[in-house]
């Protein structure tokens, strides 16, 4: 039982630092930093572009507000990924304007394909933009977002996440969670992070690139996460991300359950196949640039093991008291104590974000009443996915049906 009481003081203490490292990083938030210099005093050209798989519904929406942008039309155009489509996405982009690309390809259907495929066309074909912003089709862009990336431009930054909006925090409770966990992330790991000097992540949506970055190596990503493997692939290489809290992006979330679990489960499929391909390169990328950043890269996709982590001391904790090592009260103290880090605690930082971001609390309290169910769902989706013998690796569209224009949000606003 000595080996059972050292491996069980081994994996509390490993969850004690994590918690403590991410807890320090997170009081950056809180700091107000100046504003970096401009090295360069230039309005840039960029493409626009929109990986759409039949978002007739949505896709005029996104592109009447990119029409919109506070920014010269001459440059930036706006480029439409009709990606294995059979509605009339790709007609109904041309008509508002929009350059259309067409693709079929059944076998490879995710983002990240359609990236790959798209952004090796346009490298070939030798075009004069000096960035590009992705967009998801379900979007709508506030005028001033191509001010706000040019800026970090000028700024000397090349890939730089926006601030991802949500289109529908009080439709149900499953997009109240939603709702609340992208403000959460948005305020204490990516801001916090930037404001610390190390590096944010892309959020799906949103996010600026410079064309430099990609030139000789393309796009270049192979999981059902592509944007969180495009960010660690640069904080591998000793980059660090930007992040523009005022080029804002507005984002459609899941409404039901279904749609959530199914969303969810190819995010945390997307996680392990990036600690399967990515821990060695971040490990290299430690002990090459010996600085935060990579190391904090290398922490982030330890959220998987970290997760294993916390079952195995249960189990240990189990184990000990049926050989009487530890009374059933010290057991039950235990687990309680990780219940409140992993979902109390995550709900009262919900709600210091809503008070800090001056955000309504009366229209999501009961988005905050059920935030920890909602988190509590997504560690059996965790377990379901880690423990899978053969798992879904499928990527499966998510139905886009709120119908919402920029207009629509900014008078919501008023």
């Amino acid at each position: 039982m000595k080996y059972l009481y050292i491996l069980q003081q081994a994996l509390i203490w490993i969850l004690i630092v994590y918690w403590i490292y991410n807890l320090i990083i997170a009081f950056c938030a809180l700091i107000k930093l100046k504003e970096k210099p401009l090295k360069i005093n230039k309005k840039h050209k960029f493409m626009m572009l929109i990986p759409a798989h039949n978002e007739e519904i949505v896709i005029k929406n996104l592109i009447d507000s990119l029409k919109k942008l506070d920014y010269p039309d001459e440059l930036y155009d706006i480029y439409v990924i009709a990606d294995n489509c059979t509605d009339k996405t790709s007609s109904i982009a041309k008509e508002c304007g929009a350059i259309v690309y067409e693709r079929y390809d059944e076998k490879h259907k995710t983002k990240g394909y359609a990236l790959n495929w798209f952004l090796d066309k346009i490298i070939k074909e030798k075009h004069d933009y000096d960035a590009f912003c992705v967009f998801d089709a379900d979007n709508v862009v506030d005028s001033n977002f191509l001010n706000a990336m040019n800026k970090k431009l000028c700024q000397g930054e090349t890939v730089v996440q926006g601030y991802k909006d949500i289109k529908n925090p009080t439709d149900s409770w499953i997009s109240s969670g939603y709702a609340l966990f992208y403000w959460t992330q948005h305020k204490f790991y990516h801001l916090a992070r930037y404001n610390a000097g190390l590096s944010p992540l892309m959020n799906g949506t949103g996010f600026m690139v410079k064309f430099d970055v990609i030139k000789d190596t393309g796009w270049n990503t192979k999981t059902l996460t592509e944007d969180v493997e495009f960010s660690l692939i640069n904080i591998a290489k000793g980059n660090k991300l930007g992040w523009a809290i005022d080029a804002i992006v507005y984002d459609e979330q899941p409404t039901t359950f279904g749609q959530s679990w199914n969303q969810r489960s190819r995010w945390t499929v997307g996680h392990i196949q990036i600690f399967k391909y990515y821990t060695k390169d971040l490990a290299k990328g430690v002990a090459s640039y010996k600085t935060l950043t990579s190391f904090d890269g290398l922490v982030y996709i330890m959220c998987i093991p970290l997760f294993v982590i916390s079952l195995l001391l249960m189990i240990v904790n189990f184990i000990m008291w049926l050989a009487e090592q530890m009374t059933f009260g010290r057991m039950m103290i235990s687990i309680a104590v990780m219940l409140v880090l992993a979902y109390i605690v995550l709900a009262f930082s919900a709600v210091i974000t809503l008070v800090v971001e001056k955000r309504s609390i009366k229209k999501m309290i009961k988005g905050i009443l059920t935030y920890p169910f909602f988190m509590a769902t997504w560690s059996v989706i965790n377990f379901v996915c880690i423990f899978k013998i053969k798992r879904n690796v499928k990527w499966d569209k998510i139905e886009h049906k709120k119908d919402v224009s920029i207009d629509d949000i900014k008078s919501k606003q008023k």
